[in-house]
């Protein structure tokens, strides 16, 4: 009924100060635009306190660009506090809390020994970013318009402290990328430290430069290029200029450049090295190894790439070239091992042999005699069996060593053995830049195997991963060597690589002979590590792996207790048994 009688000159002019207000607080973040927290806090707490005739005002924020919080209180000069201010802040805090969730007041209660309506305004939606106390003597604080303003006031703050914070953010992101744009033209200018501060010396080491330099939009269009990039690719700069780096890039490394393009764009990578085939205009291709950066822009000048080329083909062709003479050399290895194999084998043979041929033809002539000389031709005859066994024997022994018959077995430590190889190989890995780590089981028991055909079989293996590493230029070459008990009654050797891997339809193929997927390989590798592996009881066996590469893996029966008999063989036979 109050409301009915009110003047209504006296409530158009209210209303017309509410409007003022609203306007004055909507118009806050064009004035706070660019200003720090503290700043933004400051300015809208001595604006609230003229405002709405505050006696006092407090605010306690979350810092949106570090940690801790901003704590400001305002106080009117008309109001005569009764207790210093850090006295009334500190007991604003008490009611606060340290996390802001405890109640304050009820307004209209005494505060400071005084009677003040206290009226609290979170920040936030959920007063996340801190909150804010006002103060009043008045008997009607805090009104529906002054309510209104305070909330207006608060959202208005939280704006201009959340863009405060991302303004910072983005400064410093700013700031960083700027420092690494400037780290990395130095680089490119160490023969010149003033490249940056001028576009005349910056010319003139871009034009000098030793290795071939690049400009590109965005989209790969070149922009432009040094004579060294123009020479290495056989174009003049407009023929560039009217091409992309993909239009010149060999069809093999196409994806792979696109994709990490795609990344440096999309801010997951500040730079990228890559090895790849060029086309010249001629159409020979040559092999580059470019570092490739994006250059922050400017409002006037857009971003671009800046790609170092370095000319690496004939690097890669010496690099092939060893590489054959290598293979040549391990062939010409291999034939020579077959050579003296073989002639080891027609040497054991042919003595027996050349026995037997003899004592048959004396036997016929002792027979042929007159009187047959019968005594002498029954001990030519067991010397001829004599013979003809000894050829047997050695027969016997090459089946041996290549079917599934047992080794010639001993006691072994499994780590040991292939630490030996290890040391062996270790010159090959550090060659082929390849990273080795050996993770080797504590406490195995020991295993019956023969040393050293079990040593050929992780040779063999530690060799194929080293070569399914080769062509690997976009990530880490590494090898993982680990032992490990396989249950209760084995012992597991794997090796792991992060190479090319191998194809699904091959799983099953590559442990055939002759099944290789090498240009100059002879596929009797696996096949051999296999026959060896299952000579000891044992499986070999490969596993794709989740990401890059392989693992090949085996496990051999281990001795779990010794008598004077012998050793016991878990999951395989005696070793003392007849191998025959």
């Amino acid at each position: 009924m109050q409301a009915q009688v009110e003047d209504p000159a006296q409530e158009i002019r209210r209303l017309q100060r509410c409007i003022n207000d609203l306007v004055s607080l909507l118009a806050l973040p064009a004035v706070w635009s660019g200003y720090e927290p503290q700043q933004i806090v400051r300015v809208l707490l001595d604006g609230l306190l003229h405002m709405l005739n505050l006696n006092f005002v407090y605010a306690r924020v979350k810092n949106p660009v570090g940690s801790g919080s901003l704590e400001i209180l305002r106080v009117a000069d008309s109001w005569k506090l009764r207790m210093p201010p850090h006295q009334l802040s500190e007991r604003l805090m008490e009611w606060l809390g340290t996390d802001g969730e405890k109640s304050l007041p009820a307004s209209g209660n005494r505060f400071a020994d005084e009677d003040l309506g206290i009226f609290p305004v979170p920040l936030g939606v959920h007063g996340e970013m801190g909150m804010m106390v006002v103060g009043s003597d008045r008997a009607d604080f805090p009104g529906q318009s002054e309510s209104l303003l305070l909330s207006v006031a608060a959202n208005q703050a939280s704006i201009g402290l959340r863009e405060a914070g991302l303004l910072r953010e983005q400064k410093r992101i700013a700031d960083e990328l700027d420092r690494r744009v400037a780290e990395r033209t130095a680089e490119l200018a160490a023969a010149n430290a003033e490249l940056g501060r001028s576009e005349q010396r910056w010319r003139s080491v871009f034009e000098n430069s030793a290795v071939g330099v690049a400009l590109t939009d965005l989209n790969g269009r070149f922009i432009a290029t040094n004579p060294v990039y123009q020479k290495m690719l056989g174009y003049t700069e407009d023929e560039l200029q009217q091409l992309t780096f993909l239009d010149i890039t060999h069809e093999d490394s196409l994806e792979q450049n696109r994709n990490l393009v795609g990344e440096l764009l999309d801010a997951k990578r500040q730079q990228f090295q890559i090895e790849k085939q060029y086309r010249r205009k001629d159409g020979q291709p040559v092999w580059v190894r470019n570092n490739v950066s994006v250059v922050p822009g400017t409002e006037r000048v857009p971003r671009f790439l800046m790609a170092l080329s370095e000319d690496i083909t004939q690097r890669k062709l010496s690099a092939e070239a060893l590489s054959k003479a290598r293979s040549e050399l391990a062939r010409v290895a291999e034939i020579t091992s077959l050579g003296v194999l073989t002639a080891s084998i027609a040497h054991e043979v042919n003595q027996p042999l050349s026995g037997v041929v003899t004592n048959a033809s004396t036997c016929l002539r002792m027979l042929s005699a007159d009187p047959p000389n019968l005594d002498g031709a029954r001990e030519t005859a067991r010397r001829t069996i004599r013979d003809g066994n000894r050829a047997s024997d050695v027969i016997s022994r090459l089946r041996k060593l290549y079917s599934k018959k047992e080794p010639s077995l001993e006691s072994l430590d499994l780590n040991e053995a292939t630490r030996e190889v290890i040391a062996l190989s270790l010159s090959d890995l550090q060659r082929s830049d390849i990273v080795l780590r050996c993770e080797f089981a504590e406490d195995l028991p020991s295993i019956v195997g023969d040393r050293i055909q079990l040593q050929q079989v992780i040779l063999n293996l530690l060799r194929n991963a080293t070569d399914a590493m080769s062509t690997v230029t976009d990530r880490p070459r590494e090898m993982l060597i680990e032992t490990e008990r396989g249950g209760e009654d084995q012992i597991r050797l794997s090796v792991r690589d992060s190479g090319i891997g191998f194809a699904p339809q091959a799983a099953d193929k590559i442990f055939e002979p002759f099944f290789t997927t090498k240009n100059d390989g002879m596929g009797i590798g696996l096949s051999t590590s296999r026959s060896i592996i299952e000579a000891h009881q044992g499986r070999l066996w490969a596993t794709a792996n989740a990401g890059y590469g392989s693992t090949f893996s085996f496990a051999i029966p281990c001795v779990l207790e010794s008598s004077s008999e012998g050793k016991t063989l878990v999951g395989g036979t005696d070793p003392t048994e007849d191998a025959a």
